[in-house]
């Protein structure tokens, strides 16, 4: 055993149970990139489209929505936004309550676009399934301990 940064000890199990996650979750993004590259877009460019269908609430974001959902800065946005736009992946209108913000859609060819990737991508988490389900940890009663959970 060996104990973490916050003391609790983790065993050779909870290394191999680690490992089997990070593994899976790095052959998932790889399929990911390939599969986006080969339909000629960057990885990129389908987050973005996935960004928007996925957003909540609502069809459209704004650019700095878009920021946080990709964790990149404004300026990035932008300079995606318009290459995607150039494609025909994306369009903007502007926002009638507030015209300084504009309002980044989905076109019909980026939906369809999107919606081929995405019905390979569930595939690929189907087919990923229990290598991707993360280790579950509970704290034992007697010492706060941390322990890897059993299996239900």
């Amino acid at each position: 055993m060996v104990d973490g940064e916050d003391g609790a000890s983790l065993t050779k199990q909870d290394f191999e149970a680690l490992a089997r996650f990070r593994f899976a979750i790095r052959a998932y993004l790889r399929f990911s990139e390939e599969t986006v590259r080969s339909r000629g877009l960057t990885p990129q460019q389908y987050q973005l489209l996935l960004a928007l269908k996925g957003f909540p609430g609502r069809e459209w974001a704004s650019v700095r929505e878009l920021a946080d959902c990709l964790q990149v800065r404004h300026h990035s946005v932008v300079e995606l936004v318009n290459r995607a736009q150039g494609q025909g992946l994306v369009e903007r209108s502007v926002d009638p309550d507030d015209a300084r913000v504009a309002r980044i859609l989905l076109t019909p060819s980026g939906e369809q676009i999107l919606a081929g990737l995405s019905a390979m991508h569930r595939d690929e988490l189907h087919r990923l399934d229990q290598a991707l389900v993360p280790p579950t940890w509970s704290r034992t009663p007697e010492t706060g301990e941390r322990r890897r959970a059993e299996p239900v």
